[in-house]
């Protein structure tokens, strides 16, 4: 089972979200919280798989929880999934900084919300799709003064994980990258496990925003 923690000041959106998840064979809803520091409580004492968070509640928003509990300081990394109504840059920005794995809207079909969930449980990324490109363009052109560190990032990677970084910030899954590349998917999850530390991240998503914070891709690549 994958255990969810729900936090979101709507009440509707509370139940709403708990009927979708509980409704799934393989998803429990283990806790649910009305504002961010019941979700903290909750997150610390829980210690769920996934922790589905909304940005903006009382008390403290759900970024900063997400930086609580998946940050570098976290004692135990619990996987986030930001879910809200509010498209705006700053909000992914910090979700990105903050460690989260992944970043939706809530109007994003029930069919992707279980997905993510479940892509994330299993220690995969995702970002919703419509948000893909121009938030990683932008997040990338405001840190351009920052030290590349490619150079040595890649140096350390072999031409097959070299070949899985390309895919991945590409936005395909392992499925698909073992389909590009004709291995098998446990091979690229093998390979990623090896790949995340060298580049310093802790998600598939921390890889693909290093991979264009460094030019190893660029935006261009997307469309291809």
């Amino acid at each position: 089972m994958i255990r969810v923690l729900l936090a979101d000041d709507q009440p509707l959106v509370r139940a709403g979200l708990s009927a979708l998840l509980n409704a799934e064979e393989d998803v429990e809803v283990v806790g649910v919280a009305a504002d961010g520091v019941e979700a903290l409580d909750l997150a610390t004492e829980l210690v769920p798989d996934v922790a589905c968070l909304d940005i903006r509640m009382p008390k403290m928003d759900g970024i900063d929880v997400a930086a609580r509990i998946c940050g570098p300081g976290a004692s135990t990394v619990i996987p986030v999934l930001i879910l809200t109504t509010f498209d705006i840059d700053d909000y992914v920005f910090r979700a990105l900084e903050a460690g989260v794995a992944g970043f939706l809207l809530k109007d994003s079909d029930p069919e992707e919300i279980l997905r993510a969930i479940r892509h994330i449980a299993a220690g995969h990324g995702t970002l919703d799709r419509t948000l893909t490109r121009r938030i990683v363009a932008e997040y990338v052109e405001r840190r351009r003064l920052r030290p590349v560190t490619a150079t040595r990032g890649i140096d350390g990677l072999t031409a097959r994980e070299r070949d899985i970084l390309l895919l991945l910030a590409q936005g395909m899954s392992n499925e698909q990258i073992a389909g590009a590349l004709v291995v098998e998917v446990t091979t690229v999850k093998s390979h990623l496990a090896r790949m995340l530390p060298k580049l310093g991240v802790r998600s598939r998503l921390q890889a693909a925003v290093w991979a264009y914070q460094n030019r190893v891709v660029t935006v261009d690549d997307m469309s291809r």
